[in-house]
């Protein structure tokens, strides 16, 4: 070949990989926010969000799929696919026409013989080869020949009642090797069952997420797939089972998202003896496993909260809670992608059922203000180094076995609403400390235990998928990590067909694997043993006694207490009723109740109060028990001179400052009113506030805070944007 001929090649060669580059930067540019909606853009929902995920490849009367997807391009949103992976519109498929074949028998069954339906003629499925299948050539292909880049595969589900189908049962043969076997019969078939079907919705990923890759790829497109998941703790309370932190090692997944909101962290749990909801910690606590579940891993993770949910409630019902969810969320600081809504149509444009009325009732103005207030906060939300006050070492053990024991109760032992979980957390969440999910199955990357001084975990609610965790464990703990062992050992599940008893071990539970490697035989009367450089505490109590019985988490948090201070010398344990976390400008507090201290939590001004849709400048904020706040501090704005919108119930664009003027467009939905607090050096002498069309707008309203050296204005909001000039 000659020299001329190699250069050009090899200059092809190396502007075709810088092309390739650019392109894989355009399909994916800042995928910061995002909301999914089955619905053509209209001027109600747009929400003004980085990325409009489209659900759903159906076809509508007089409206494809793919129209759908360009109504939302064509308003400037970046597009990007959500479909359910265990359940869905796939008619074609259920009933025959994909391939001639009647596919309702793949829903899953109880023991009823009942099969589990999500909609009309729409089982909840066991993912075999044919369902696979069609999810690859009839969805996934479909989706990336409309030039999405970006999937979203929604809610891998397998109901723990479930599990008696004849699909299920052919399944069970080819994995296992012997027939299948009735769950409620044993705690050892439940397990089997739940490891199946566990197994079965990892598989299905799998080889969905592979195609998309594939199949992209001989389009010359970076195909993104994430997994759209309800967190491990709520999975396990509502007895359901997935795959959950296992996807995060396949290559074909790039992240999830994380889904909690009001209707899953509303879920009552036990504390101090009494049942009832306890959203903001709960959420806090759902949170905190998706994020042990992907940090490690390096993935993508998007947190999703909902300021409505699927029951008729009432507003202030709805408000208030949907405050605890955001708050939770936003005390993440490692997190900073979201979800910022699923379905704005049935937020915008449903009425909605009061609850124990016959009244609809459409959104409030001033809750749809605040709302956006919120979510567009979280398209300015920093990340941050900074932690939540107190204490951040302790650390609690999940694994997706969580999953595995929740139902059918075998031999009288249960779980009232999963305390034995709630019995570790709550006890320390309530105390003001934040504690930290640590799961079991990415104990082999190194920075799951990074900066965890105490971890508590416990046999009685999930079991151990191999011996290697013990010698993570056991290695942590010889290091000089402190673990607390809680638990007597004595459910069911303790003796079912697994590693520990079976070629060649011959434990009678799992711990006693784990405490042969750490060198310790614990016996009734001694609580603390020396290990290396660490020590071990063994708590033979079950952890849901620390939940379900008044006063029964004392001696479990003195334990902590002294785990945390005398053997991790890792300093003070300090309890409070509240956490705080400063992020960028903003000030994020959370105040519990039920803790023996009642005093609010008072924030010193000038704050701006974003859970207020007037946005008023406040020179403190009292924050009493059981609520929560968000504020824009005025003080650590790093250039007062400098004009910006701060807070806004809309997408603000189109800054332009000069010497003395501020003008920018403010974007939001139709029928819901803009409020806005405006930075400005002087005391504006002249506003004007016009449409798109430059018609002036009659009804705004402004008012100016000296103190702050900042504007309120309020109007009509438009999604073709209204222009705003400010002159001093």
């Amino acid at each position: 070949m000659k020299k001329t001929t190699l250069l050009c090649s090899l200059l092809s060669i190396s502007c075709a990989a810088f092309a390739q580059k650019y392109d894989a930067a355009k399909e994916h540019p800042r995928q910061k926010t995002a909301f999914q909606t089955s619905s053509k853009w209209i001027p109600q929902i747009d929400v003004r969000s980085d990325m409009a995920i489209v659900y759903g490849t159906y076809d509508r009367k007089g409206e494809t799929f793919e129209q759908r997807v360009q109504s939302w391009r064509d308003k400037g949103y970046q597009t990007a696919f959500m479909t359910g992976i265990a359940w869905g519109s796939y008619f074609d498929y259920f009933l025959g026409k994909w391939d001639g074949k009647n596919h309702l028998g793949v829903g899953q069954v109880t023991q009823k013989g009942d099969t589990i339906f999500h909609g009309k003629n729409m089982p909840y499925v066991v993912p075999v080869q044919s369902f696979i299948e069609y999810m690859k050539t009839a969805v996934v292909k479909r989706v990336i020949d409309a030039n999405i880049t970006t999937i979203f595969l929604e809610e891998p589900e397998f109901w723990a009642r479930a599990g008696y189908s004849a699909p299920f049962k052919e399944e069970w043969q080819k994995y296992y090797g012997f027939p299948w076997r009735p769950q409620h019969e044993s705690p050892e078939n439940t397990y089997l069952s739940s490891k199946l079907k566990y197994h079965l919705y990892y598989d299905a990923i799998k080889q969905v997420s592979s195609y998309a890759k594939e199949y992209g790829k001989s389009k010359g497109k970076d195909i993104k797939v994430y997994i759209a998941t309800h967190s491990l703790v709520n999975y396990s309370s509502w007895q359901i089972v997935s795959p959950e932190a296992s996807l995060a090692s396949l290559p074909g997944i790039d992240g999830y998202i994380a889904q909690v909101w009001t209707g899953t962290s509303r879920e009552p749990t036990y504390f101090n003896g009494k049942e009832k909801e306890r959203v903001f910690e709960n959420a806090f606590l759902e949170y905190g496993s998706m994020v042990s579940m992907t940090a490690p891993t390096g993935r993508k993770l998007f947190f999703l909260t909902d300021p409505i949910e699927d029951w008729p409630r009432d507003w202030a019902d709805y408000k208030r809670n949907y405050q605890a969810t955001f708050t939770a969320e936003i005390l993440y600081p490692m997190v900073d992608n979201y979800e910022v809504m699923p379905w704005p149509e049935r937020i915008y444009t449903h009425p909605y059922k009061v609850a124990h009325s016959d009244s609809m009732v459409l959104i409030p103005k001033f809750y749809s203000t605040q709302m956006q207030v919120m979510i567009n906060t979280l398209n300015d939300m920093p990340l941050s180094k900074n932690k939540v006050n107190g204490v951040n070492g302790i650390g609690v053990l999940m694994s997706n076995s969580l999953m595995f024991q929740r139902f059918p109760t075998h031999n009288g032992f249960e779980d009232p609403q999963f305390s034995n979980f709630y019995g570790q957390t709550l006890p320390l969440v309530k105390r003001g400390v934040p504690v930290q999910a640590v799961h079991m199955e990415n104990l082999a990357y190194a920075p799951s235990l990074k900066g965890i001084k105490v971890l508590v975990m416990s046999y009685s609610n999930m079991k151990p998928n191999s011996p290697e965790v013990h010698q993570h464990i056991a290695d942590w703990v010889k290091k000089g990590g402190v673990l607390v062992y809680c638990g007597r050992d004595d459910d069911p599940y303790q003796s079912v067909m697994e590693w520990w008893n079976t070629k060649g071990l011959k434990y009678k539970a799992p711990s006693e694997h784990l405490f042969k490697l750490l060198g310790i035989s614990p016996v009734a009367g001694k609580d603390r043993y020396a290990v290396g450089k660490g020590a071990v505490y063994v708590i033979r109590q079950n952890p849901k006694e620390f939940a379900m019985q008044a006063g029964e988490d004392e001696k479990y948090v003195k334990e902590i207490k002294s785990a945390y201070e005398k053997d991790a010398h890792a300093g003070r344990l300090t309890f409070k009723n509240n956490f705080y976390l400063e992020r960028g400008p903003y000030d994020i507090i959370s105040v519990m109740d039920e803790n023996s201290d009642s005093k609010p939590y008072t924030v010193k001004g000038p704050v701006i109060d974003l859970f207020d849709p007037q946005l008023p400048v406040l020179s403190e904020k009292v924050v009493p028990p059981g609520e929560q706040s968000l504020l824009y501090d005025l003080s650590r704005v790093v250039d007062k001179k400098q004009p910006k919108v701060l807070a806004s119930a809309s997408r603000i664009y189109n800054n332009k400052v000069t010497q003395n003027s501020y003008s920018f467009i403010a974007k939001s939905p139709i029928n819901t009113i803009n409020s806005s607090r405006v930075l400005l050096p002087s005391k504006p002498g002249k506003i004007t506030v016009s449409d798109h069309e430059g018609k002036a707008l009659s009804d705004v309203k402004s008012s100016w805070d000296e103190s702050s050296h900042t504007l309120y204005l309020g109007f009509d909001n438009s999604p073709d944007g209204i222009k705003v000039n400010i002159e001093w």
